[in-house]
């Protein structure tokens, strides 16, 4: 596949199809609208649950929004350009990545166990919300490496979401913080190894763009 029919990540979906395809087109928006618009919900909702895991998965859910609006965006640009803003993507989603796992080791020496109910509650919609974009583009993924790849994503997401639901079960039992840090943590460096495969593949687009 040549650098000027797949994004970096994958993310972004077949920029020649979607460019052809309104039913594609239509189906990377709802997945779009999905990501960005639960990932604000999720934020508060981690704020008033005092949740790490939740506030983590929050800004997973906006970097993926972000990255596949961009995408969406930027079809029509030069294949440059679009490495360009997939290298801002990854430094950002780095950035956001240690900014979580430092938050949770500070927190980890104030820890106050987040109120369980309302992380596990919060966490069972981020599920629905997960698999329901899987759903959406499951019937373009077949032959299309790039949106199954969003559809790989997606589950990923759904399965940082039952560990969402995990720790908010551990810390209503143990009635400490450490699961919903340990979540945190996890999906802080599911974030990192997002950034580096973003980065290191607008590095090389540019590079061979040269």
């Amino acid at each position: 596949m040549s650098a000027s029919e797949s994004s970096t990540c994958g993310c972004t979906g077949d920029t020649k199809r979607a460019e052809r395809d309104a039913a594609y087109r239509r189906a990377l928006w709802i997945v779009v609208l999905l990501n960005l618009g639960f990932g604000l919900i999720e934020i508060v909702g981690g704020f008033v649950a005092d949740s790490q895991a939740l506030k983590a998965d929050a800004l997973d859910f906006i970097g993926d929004g972000t990255i596949s609006l961009l995408g969406l965006i930027a079809l029509g640009w030069t294949v440059p350009a679009r490495s360009r803003v997939a290298l801002a993507q990854g430094l950002f989603l780095g950035t956001l990545g240690l900014g979580v796992i430092g938050f949770a080791i500070w927190r980890a020496m104030n820890a106050v166990a987040p109120d369980a109910d309302l992380m596990g509650g919060i966490g069972i919609v981020a599920l629905i919300v997960n698999v329901s974009a899987a759903l959406v583009l499951s019937r373009f993924r077949e032959g299309d490496a790039n949106v199954r790849a969003i559809w790989l994503f997606s589950r990923n997401d759904a399965l940082a979401n039952i560990a969402v639901v995990i720790a908010a079960g551990l810390v209503a039992w143990t009635g400490k913080a450490w699961p919903d840090l340990a979540v945190a943590g996890i999906i802080a460096v599911l974030f990192l190894h997002s950034a580096w495969e973003i980065t290191r593949g607008a590095l090389a687009e540019m590079g061979g763009s040269s």
